[in-house]
């Protein structure tokens, strides 16, 4: 099976019901391993077998529907993309406003003129059917395509009301007589029809304003790219725009300037602020050989770098794909709300039927029929149940980004709440990961030798003896003849000097006399401890599982205060043992550094990776750290159990919104002004209720 994903936009959809139909409709199409739709994005992500489909075969299933569907452009960066999806939003919710503002002035004018004047009716019918094209020709086209797709959505139950209410005004004004001598009053509802029209559109440009706001992370990203490059060429300063960069240009970095490219140090130092890219407040310092990466703030120093990964492959872009496909993913509480969504439209509609029979049995009236039944339709559109989720799933994993906390969709947002107990990899994890040089008994001619040797060597332990030789300024020989003897160490000859290394701790003996010894630890990061008790307070379990020796990892554990201990496990091994306490009924989180780690990061309930600002498309987790804390896991944690509460909130709004109010309508409670007005609070209410989470402290 060939494997491949796309990411197709979707327009037209507008409610909770189209989201479905679209959802059902990619489910169901040959080929297809899994689909996302996003209302909020209007994006749907797919993941199909090549062998059986292609990109083009679903956009015609999601086309079947009613609803459009655009294949991406070829060789439009994720920059590109999310720029021309801003604009378009943008550009939609002006549109929207001119709209609304203008179709709401015309309502009010229309409550303000006498409604018996025949000439005034005839003005009135053509003035609301003008704005039914203008404001409101979207909702009737997209009513129809889903009538004719055999579907019904929240486009339907508009144009259904509006429609009703204009082509009863309009009888009415043609043949008052007809009416008259039937004992009807002939009134008209032009007003109500206009009115209606303003508030629906009046709320989707509300809507598509707070939509923009929850993808002010995304935005901020975007705002971080540099346009120009200051490269050496011919051995001079030249400044290019930087997709005129090359793979191996020195970049020149000013203090005070954002990085153009992603690249290494290759001349220079200075402290770099990566805090947009992985929350990290304290600059960092770049020396030669270390990475660096593009969109982040040069300091105080200057430096030159070598540019590395470019266009689609830096890390900027590729945490903007990351975010853009963690935001149009799915969370699984959503199919409760497609469940409902299925049927709701059509249930709607048989009760507006009963509405309207109900009042005319009862001898309400023809009028005050036909007002409830307008009511029930207008009142029930489903916007706000489909905004519920995906409003809070964009908002946290856009202020999860800002916390340098990389959320890999809806799913492991909603699944991390649920965890009971967290297992952390000792090296790399906890640790380091690189051995240093703690004490040292050792003179400057014996370490430089012993330096010299090490040099030679790949242990892990050769690179502390290395860096504390070039700490105390060493120059470092050459050695020859380097073996390593398995159980003493390592030696070879130096000078005409026989050196060895090795043996009880780090001990160096030059022509077999001891010159002293080196204590070499892999030292906790200052932030482990602090994570362990954070995450505690969080009523979780925590264990350490690392394949070094039982003394060495219960003396790490102590030291950062975790009780259970899992020594001595291969990589291989790691799974299992994942395995075994999923089977005791605990949800597991897993944090390593994903290398060795993968495995049992991909069989965790939820796989923490531990990345840095420079390393972040670690696939095996379900969230990547992008700076080396710990204390990442709880923020993601309590992020995760913050959108949990807000998920719940929106979508017992939006239930008990309808619970209440379709009653209500039906009753003769609300009228269809006032009921479209109270349709478009709910969408935005649901949105507001979400950006909460932007503002979220921990």
């Amino acid at each position: 099976m060939a494997k491949q994903s796309v990411t197709l936009t979707v327009t037209g959809m507008r409610c909770a019901a189209c989201q479905s139909h679209v959802q059902k409709a990619l489910d169901s199409a040959p080929g297809v391993e899994k689909a996302a739709v996003s209302l909020m994005n209007g994006l749907a992500t797919v993941e199909y077998d090549a062998t059986t489909t292609a990109p083009e075969k679903l956009a015609q299933a999601i086309r079947a529907t009613g609803y459009e569907a655009d294949l991406p452009i070829g060789g439009r960066s994720a920059f590109e993309e999310q720029e021309e999806r801003e604009r378009s939003q943008a550009s939609e919710a002006r549109e929207l406003m001119i709209r609304a503002v203008v179709t709401l002035a015309l309502g009010a004018a229309a409550m303000s003129v006498p409604m018996g004047n025949a000439t005034v009716r005839y003005g009135l019918l053509i003035t609301t059917l003008g704005v039914m094209i203008w404001a409101g020709g979207g909702i009737y086209s997209g009513a129809w395509r889903a009538a004719r797709h055999g579907s019904a959505d929240m486009n339907a139950l508009v144009a259904l009301g509006t429609g009703a209410a204009f082509l009863y005004s309009a009888a009415v004004t043609v043949a008052p007589g007809f009416f008259h001598s039937r004992g009807i009053m002939p009134d008209v509802y032009y007003e109500a029809a206009i009115l209606i029209l303003g508030f629906i559109v009046l709320g989707r440009a509300l809507e598509a304003r707070a939509k923009r706001e929850t993808s002010s992370a995304l935005r901020k990203l975007i705002g971080l790219r540099s346009t120009m490059a200051r490269v050496i060429r011919r051995n001079q300063e030249a400044e290019i725009p930087v997709e005129n960069v090359i793979r191996g240009d020195v970049v020149v970095v000013r203090p005070g300037e954002r990085l153009a490219v992603d690249g290494e140090v290759v001349e220079g130092s200075s402290f770099v602020d990566e805090s947009m890219l992985t929350g990290e407040p304290a600059p960092v310092e770049k020396q030669a050989g270390a990475a660096v990466a593009g969109g982040t703030v040069n300091t105080t120093g200057s430096f030159r770098y070598r540019a590395t990964t470019l266009g689609e492959e830096s890390v900027l872009a590729r945490i903007v794909t990351l975010m853009k496909e963690a935001q149009a993913s799915r969370a699984p509480i959503e199919k409760l709300a497609d469940n409902i969504s299925r049927v709701f439209v059509p249930i709607v509609i048989l009760i507006a039927i009963a509405t309207f029979a109900g009042w005319m049995l009862l001898g309400g009236g023809f009028a005050r029929a036909a007002a409830a039944a307008v009511a029930v339709l207008i009142i029930a559109c489903p916007c706000a149940m489909g905004l519920a989720v995906p409003a809070a799933v964009t908002v946290a994993t856009g202020r999860g980004a800002e916390l340098g906390l990389l959320i890999k969709g809806g799913e492991p947002l909603q699944k991390m709440r649920t965890l009971t107990t967290i297992v952390f990899d000792k090296t790399g994890t906890i640790t380091e990961g690189r051995p240093r040089a703690t004490s040292s008994e050792v003179g400057d001619d014996a370490l430089r030798l012993a330096a010299a040797v090490e040099r030679r060597s790949e242990h892990p332990l050769a690179g502390a003896v290395i860096a504390l030789a070039e700490s105390r300024g060493l120059a470092i020989p050459e050695a020859t003849d380097v073996v390593a003897v398995p159980g003493h160490g390592i030696r070879g000859t130096v000078e005409g000097q026989l050196v060895q290394i090795g043996g009880a701790g780090v001990a160096v003996t030059v022509d077999g006399k001891q010159r002293g010894g080196i204590v070499v630890a892999d030292t906790i990061r200052p932030t482990s401890k602090n994570a362990v008790e954070q995450l505690k307070r969080l009523n979780l379990d925590v264990v350490l599982l690392t394949g070094d020796r039982a003394e060495a990892a219960n003396e790490i554990a102590r030291q950062v205060g975790i009780e259970n201990v899992i020594a001595g496990v291969r990589p291989e091994g790691k799974v299992e043992e994942i395995r075994r306490l999923q089977r005791e009924g605990r949800i597991v989180g897993m944090a390593g550094d994903g290398i060795n780690d993968a495995p049992a990061l991909a069989q965790a309930d939820v796989g923490f990776a531990m990345g840095t600002g420079t390393d972040i498309a670690i696939a095996a987790g379900d969230v990547t750290l992008l700076r080396a804390d710990l204390t990442g896991v709880a923020r993601a944690i309590a992020l995760s159990r913050a959108a949990w509460r807000v998920m719940q909130q929106n979508l017992v709004w939006a239930f008990g919104y309808n619970v209440i109010a379709i009653p209500a309508a039906a009753l003769g409670l609300l009228n269809p002004v006032i009921a479209s007005a109270a349709m478009a609070a709910s969408s935005v209410s649901v949105i507001a209720n979400s950006l909460r989470l932007r503002r979220l402290k921990i």
